[in-house]
């Protein structure tokens, strides 16, 4: 049976004779299909965001999983976990096919090889919860990890990203979220809708487990890292709008309390802060 994430789509099938607007707009067209796809998957992905939370809060971490592109994306929603939530950066991590030179330059034969539960090994704990991240579903190194997180090292779940519904990867783990996004404009390049789908529900699994964790109030990201001039700008911001004071003393209450911004609102160290 031919994967979806292969089949051609004849939206596309002139596409090398279409002008620069046609092609243009049917990119378009095609990418705002996504969000009704993923909205399809709010159920698996609101029981994924479950699990993620109970582990998160018994100590566990998360474990994003993936090879190419889908293991681009996992390692870059890990790694803006620290400065925007103030978590640390082991919580949640990345492992990607190939390591961290395949971040970088494209190393698409590692994906067939499975070791991914051997990549993960180091770093993980008993509890743990792992994302498996393919878009086909089928990436041997990804299913090798959700295949065997939980009889080799303890996970307390597995969960799948992936844009084929019967492939090994969703058969394997505990929740499949499966986002139907049809054939590509480029038959076969998934790091276009699908890519596309794995960043957004990456971004609902990560921000909704930090919500539901504590770790903003409201939508205001009180334990940001402020490292650079933006991010102390915006913890004035806060600060000033939050504690109803004025910028000035916004910013000697963040100098005071080491520019942790809930400290500041609440001009003293919250017992339940990290």
């Amino acid at each position: 049976m031919e994967r979806m994430t292969e089949t051609r789509n004849p939206k596309a099938a002139r596409l090398s004779s279409m002008s620069i607007r046609e092609i243009l707009e049917l990119v378009s067209d095609e990418d705002a299909t996504v969000p009704g796809a993923v909205r399809r998957a709010l159920p698996q992905i609101e029981r994924a965001v479950e699990l993620i939370v109970a582990s998160l809060g018994r100590g566990g971490h998360l474990r994003y999983v993936g090879a190419g592109t889908s293991g681009r994306l996992g390692v870059l929603d890990a790694s803006e976990m620290p400065p925007t939530f103030g978590v640390d950066p082991d919580m949640v991590t990345g492992v990607i096919a190939g390591g961290d030179h395949a971040l970088r330059m494209s190393i698409e034969g590692a994906e067939d090889r499975p070791l991914g539960i051997r990549d993960l090994r180091d770093r993980f704990v008993a509890g743990d919860v792992v994302v498996g991240i393919s878009a086909s579903g089928r990436a041997p190194y990804v299913v090798d990890a959700i295949d065997n997180a939980k009889r080799d090292l303890g996970a307390s779940a597995t969960i799948a990203i992936t844009c084929n519904p019967d492939s090994a990867l969703a058969r394997a783990a505990d929740v499949a979220i499966v986002v139907d996004v049809g054939p590509e404009v480029i038959a076969g390049s998934s790091r276009m809708k699908a890519g596309t789908a794995t960043k957004l529900v990456l971004n609902m699994l990560s921000t909704t487990a930090m919500v539901k964790l504590g770790r903003t109030r409201d939508d205001l990201m009180v334990d940001l890292r402020a490292t650079n001039e933006k991010l102390r700008q915006r913890a004035i911001r806060i600060v000033q709008n939050e504690a109803r004071i004025g910028a000035d003393e916004a910013k000697a209450r963040l100098e005071r309390w080491g520019w942790h911004v809930r400290a500041a609102i609440e001009d003293r160290w919250p017992a339940a802060s990290s």
